[in-house]
């Protein structure tokens, strides 16, 4: 059985995909995945959450996906690949990276490969670009990693020693959002206007660096200003929703030091930085009709909660995974569709 770690990017999402530097963390949900051979010599199968959701022979998403790792990992045999996921799809939690890094691993287990961090990336990246295009990598490196991690694009994540563990809270809008939509929406805007598109870049390679040196020093107060500052550039770029304000205002009324979108906005999640016991933040949120989970991260990766058990036992603890094609998304607003079109 081999796992990978949810994600939350503490700041620096879309600016990552620019050549920016950018923060995440890897979450205790996650993925676990296991590869046996399969009964039948004809194709390979994937099954997640007991559900066989593809097929080697298939064309949508996620078999296309499936087909692209196998191709990089190249098994000498057809396999039956078994998942248990406890994130949900296009929340920006890195539950399609994550799936690929678990997958990557439980490949090269049933093959007796040895361990390779390069090999898992490599092959969890031939996975991530038929859903996102042109991912920058920093899913696939906290899937992989765990812990704290400065990120750049193109270069190797450098783990962060933190002075105290991160006590986070994450809480989904209720909808998903397409990345790949996201990313290229945040690309218009910089073709559109790239002079205030550079210095908006700068503004966030600024609030991730002295993120970093928070941190380092276990400034959290600090740290959660710069992620609420992170916020309202994300919101500039029309990424963020009315839920996910709504989501960052009841947190930050629960005594939150700072709460913004993670991912790639439209939908899905935000994560809010805990002075302590996310309790409280937690309890408001459900009180707003909102699913919610928190999570600790430490400098080095912590083991996975066991959400895992209960779900190969055939437990719904969070939220089911699905083929791609059936995820639920926002409609964009009318001015999320008037940035996308420009």
């Amino acid at each position: 059985m081999q796992r990978a770690c949810g994600k939350a990017i503490l700041l620096g999402e879309h600016a990552v995909v620019h050549g920016v530097p950018a923060l995440v963390v890897g979450l205790d949900r996650g993925v676990e995945a296991v590869a046996l051979p399969a009964p039948s010599a004809s194709e390979s199968t994937l099954s997640i959450n007991h559900d066989l959701v593809a097929t080697s022979a298939q064309d949508h998403d996620l078999a296309l996906a499936f087909r692209a790792l196998l191709a990089e990992a190249a098994p000498p045999s057809p396999v039956q690949v078994q998942v248990a996921s406890a994130l949900p799809v296009g929340a920006g939690v890195g539950s399609s990276a994550a799936l690929g890094v678990a997958i990557a691993r439980a490949l090269a287990e049933a093959f007796a490969l040895p361990p390779s961090l390069d090999r898992d990336l490599a092959h969890a990246l031939s996975w991530e670009r038929i859903f996102h295009g042109n991912p920058s990598g920093i899913d696939t490196a906290a899937a992989a990693c765990g812990g704290c991690l400065l990120y750049t694009r193109g270069s190797p994540a450098e783990p962060l020693r933190l002075r105290s563990p991160l006590s986070l809270a994450i809480a989904y809008s209720g909808y998903g959002s397409s990345t790949r939509t996201m990313v290229e929406s945040v690309a218009r805007q910089k073709e559109r206007r790239p002079a205030v598109f550079a210095k908006q870049l700068d503004a966030i390679r600024s609030l991730v660096s002295n993120a970093r040196l928070a941190l380092e020093a276990g400034d959290l107060v600090g740290l959660g200003k710069l992620m609420d500052l992170n916020q309202m550039i994300l919101a500039g770029w029309m990424l963020s929703t009315g839920e996910i304000e709504q989501l960052c205002a009841l947190a930050r009324e629960a005594g939150a030091l700072g709460a913004k979108l993670t991912g790639a906005g439209g939908g899905g999640c935000v994560v809010a930085l805990c002075d302590g016991d996310p309790g409280p933040i937690l309890g408001a949120w459900r009180g707003g009709g909102f699913t919610c989970f928190a999570s600790t991260v430490s400098s080095l990766r912590r083991g996975f909660a066991p959400w895992h058990r209960a779900m190969l036992a055939g437990k719904k603890i969070f939220l089911r995974i699905a083929v791609r094609k059936n995820v639920q998304e926002r409609p964009c607003s009318a001015r999320q569709r008037e940035a996308a079109a420009a």
